[in-house]
């Protein structure tokens, strides 16, 4: 996967669109901290952003490279999870100020996150330096944080750079370099969603990117012994394909190539174990294994001959029941996003009967469930362990209604609409 090509753009494209994504930097490799001192030459008054797990991997380097153009290092105090929420963001703002002109996160998945989101705000750049590759949102515009309980998506701005260090990256806890292989695995099902949607709601689709997101998930599953083993050379192969999928992210303006059913499940699991005080499993992890669940579905309904006799349905009184029960203290935010989006007012039967041999065509085309499991089993991650932490119920609640926390059509709710 070339980034320099990627970050060039596409000039009017087969799509009819033009496909730009204004990073400047992607230093990945060896000693890829050394790069700072130049990429920062312009800038007099840093932020340094980091919680103190990331900034005990990455920040006596970085400190060393910016010397005096560093102003302040705020690191996030806790020994509990950083959610992104209201509190992490007003904590990182407070310490913005007239003269900071650049903020640089150390971290992964949170920091990144809240780097975006304030910088944006604030109308400052950022730059990443990543100790982990865990998932794919280092090169993609959107950020993803928990607001008033819910799982959100704002837009913000690209990092102006991202650098990757193989050493560091390839230090980080196996779960994390197993999540960053799990999120590539996941697009899959993603891309199949995608397709998806644009034979039943007329989507607009880029088969460039379509077809370059399938390339570095084809490029990463081959990565799996390495992986296992720390290889730096495989680790930093891994971190350019999240990259490089965070860039066909911005072409499109939003996570479409990288995010559908698998992860609509994933925020399922973590909003809930936010909202119950239940574990979760690492983003990437939860994709993965996800992904072989949403692949299972796709079973379910290839199995269906025929969608002559369904007939659209919905009960509001047992949905909101349901929702109730399952998203306790955020239900209503669940149901508002539902009632403002209106699908469950939409007849998209009709549309499956007229397109069914089409859409069991589409949905067949993705792998089955059995070779998504020996994908995940290669690189270690633990079906099983997904399983076992969530339950049965746990998991059919997701097949059902994780899809009730986005605004994105996928398979879930071809599941929900014939299945139900």
């Amino acid at each position: 996967m070339n980034i320099s090509e990627l970050l060039k753009g596409i000039d009017r494209c087969e799509c009819g669109n033009s496909h730009k994504c204004p990073i400047d930097s992607v230093v990945i490799g060896k000693n890829a901290c050394d790069s700072l001192a130049e990429l920062t030459k312009e800038y007099r008054n840093i932020l340094l952003v980091a919680d103190k797990n990331t900034y005990a991997v990455g920040g006596e380097a970085v400190v060393e490279k910016l010397g005096g153009k560093l102003a302040e290092a705020f690191v996030y105090d806790t020994n509990e999870v950083l959610v992104p929420d209201e509190t992490a963001i007003d904590a990182l703002r407070a310490h913005v100020n007239d003269n900071t002109d650049l903020i640089i996160g150390i971290g992964s998945g949170v920091i990144n996150d809240l780097c975006k989101h304030v910088s944006f705000v604030c109308g400052l750049r950022y730059f990443i330096v990543a100790t982990a590759p865990s998932m794919d949102g280092y090169a993609s515009k959107g950020a993803a944080l928990i607001l008033g309980g819910m799982k959100v998506t704002l837009n913000a701005d690209v990092p102006k750079a991202i650098i990757g260090d193989v050493d560091m990256l390839a230090s980080a806890p196996l779960d994390m370099i197993q999540a960053g292989y799990g999120d590539i695995i996941g697009k899959y099902s993603c891309l199949n969603d995608w397709k998806l949607s644009q034979l039943v709601n007329g989507e607009y689709l880029c088969n460039t990117v379509m077809n370059a997101t399938y390339d570095a998930v084809e490029q990463t599953v081959k990565l799996a012994k390495g992986l296992k083993e720390r290889s730096a050379e495989a680790v930093g192969q891994l971190m350019k394909a999240l990259v490089a999928v965070g860039i066909l992210m911005a072409y499109v303006g939003n996570s479409r190539p990288a995010s559908g059913s698998e992860h609509h499940m994933s925020h399922y699991f973590e909003i809930v174990g936010i909202v119950r005080n239940e574990a979760y499993l690492p983003h990437g992890i939860d994709v993965c294994c996800s992904a072989i669940e949403t692949a299972k579905l796709r079973e379910r309904l290839l199995a269906l001959d025929n969608v002559d006799d369904a007939k659209t349905h919905f009960d509001r009184e047992e949905y909101e029941k349901e929702i109730r029960r399952i998203y306790t203290d955020i239900s209503d935010e669940v149901i508002a996003l539902q009632d403002k989006l209106g699908w469950y007012d939409v007849d998209r039967v009709s549309i499956y009967r007229e397109k069914w041999a089409d859409i069991r065509k589409l949905l067949a085309d993705c792998p089955s469930s059995a070779e998504l499991l020996a994908l995940t089993e290669q690189i270690g991650i633990s079906y099983d362990n997904f399983k076992k932490l969530y339950g049965d119920a746990k998991i059919a609640d997701a097949h059902l209604y994780a899809k009730d926390l986005k605004d994105r059509y996928s398979v879930l709710w071809m599941y929900y609409d014939l299945l139900h």
